[in-house]
């Protein structure tokens, strides 16, 4: 099997949730969750580091923050790029409870980031709050100081977002919760027990918060809240799944070159296990407020520049990016083993004989990304990811096709 071309994956071992992507002298570091000598997760994960010019060609970087020195695990977490330098907050997991985490700064000893230096444990818990899990620091200016934003899941079934502020991102102030909703609530989307990697952000001039959905060890899809956010708290007044398929999880929000937001996925099941590899990263997506009222991502402008005239074909040597008209009962062949059909407002990709995964479908173009074993499929701020077997040929029934292909190069 083929290594994706432009979606990042390790060089060997396994990699999860993106984070910390930040752009700096032109150059976008991404940092994220990583075992090298490992196919599944394992507790005791690491920073790795990539750098890009472009969000696209990306260059492994030396591991930046490793287990060791009171961390058992390093988890996910953020970055501040402060006056006097860059401040990294993650989550130190110790394997007495590796739901529990701590927040700990880390700032590094060069300039191109390639190490960094662990320092104080600078927030725990909160000891009035009867929580199962803690863990995911999400950092942001705000005014004349700092705050950032945890993910934590009460035991008696509250996903909560917590916050805590600070003027020099040393000693830090819990400030209470951000926000919180029951696992029962489930209307019109449920976003369960914990909310893993909770992110806050302005999008089109309404406040957005972004989650991981999380229960009992399942990690199932990423959720959103749109509401009013005001000093540290959030008052959701629509709820909506950001994500749709089995593979999308922990998505990565962060401000492009020109101050957009955006964010990365982590993408499940992408793997080759016979090269040593498992999991990879979703190109850039562009988040948007929707005209109907949700939040929806596209893809990014940058990616999409660097596709070219194309056809289906090209699919078997390198990415290729299709938009297609269905109409209803259509068919988009994609190899031997997939298809992807519309059957009224619903999208469904099936492949060979495992479980249909859908998607909304709301009128309009469907783009289709395909990169070797990787597929991500975006339909009106709508967003599906998938592994896929290599696709050799592309087919459709009804509807109007048309492909652009990756100019940048071909699959190894």
């Amino acid at each position: 099997m083929m290594r994706p071309l432009i979606h990042l994956t390790a060089p060997s071992g396994w990699i999860n949730d993106p984070h910390a992507i930040t752009v700096r002298d032109g150059v976008h570091h991404l940092f994220h969750q990583y075992v090298p000598d490992s196919l599944v997760h394992d507790p005791a994960c690491r920073w790795g580091h990539a750098v890009s010019p472009d969000l696209m060609h990306w260059e492994h970087r030396p591991v930046a923050i490793e287990p060791g020195d009171g961390d058992d695990g390093i988890w996910t977490g953020s970055l501040a790029q402060a006056d006097d330098g860059p401040v990294i907050l993650y989550t130190s997991v110790r394997s007495a409870d590796y739901g529990m985490g701590r927040v700990r700064r880390a700032v590094p000893v060069d300039d191109r980031w390639d190490q960094w230096v662990k320092e104080e444990i600078v927030a725990q818990a909160p000891e009035d709050l009867d929580l199962i899990a803690y863990r995911d620091p999400f950092v942001m200016r705000e005014k004349d100081g700092w705050r950032f934003f945890i993910g934590a899941g009460s035991r008696d079934g509250h996903a909560m977002a917590l916050t805590y502020t600070s003027r020099n991102l040393h000693e830090w102030t819990y400030d209470g919760v951000t926000a919180e909703r029951a696992t029962t609530q489930t209307e019109p989307v449920w976003t369960g027990r914990l909310w893993e990697c909770p992110q806050f952000v302005d999008v089109d001039g309404i406040w957005a918060m972004i989650s991981s959905v999380w229960d009992d060890d399942v990690l199932h899809y990423a959720a959103y809240g749109l509401g009013r956010y005001d000093g540290g708290r959030f008052s959701a007044t629509s709820w909506g799944r950001l994500s749709h398929g089995n593979s999308y999880y922990a998505p990565s929000v962060f401000r492009d070159a020109e101050g957009r937001p955006s964010l990365m996925f982590w993408m499940r099941e992408v793997m080759d296990a016979e090269q040593g590899w498992a999991g990879c990263l979703s190109v850039p997506h562009r988040l948007v407020a929707t005209d109907d009222g949700r939040l929806g991502t596209i893809l990014h402008p940058q990616i999409r520049r660097r596709f070219g005239p194309g056809d289906p074909s090209d699919a078997a040597r390198r990415p290729v990016l299709l938009s297609w008209r269905p109409s209803n009962g259509s068919v988009l062949h994609l190899g031997e083993g997939a298809r992807l059909n519309r059957h009224g407002k619903v999208l469904t990709l099936r492949l060979g004989s495992g479980a249909p995964r859908s998607m909304p479908f709301r009128g309009g173009a469907v783009e289709v990304l395909l990169d070797g074993p990787a597929l991500e499929v975006f339909s009106a701020g709508d967003v599906l990811g998938s592994p896929i077997p290599p696709v050799d040929g592309v087919g459709v029934e009804g509807g109007r096709l048309t492909a652009s292909a990756y100019e940048g190069g071909e699959y190894e």
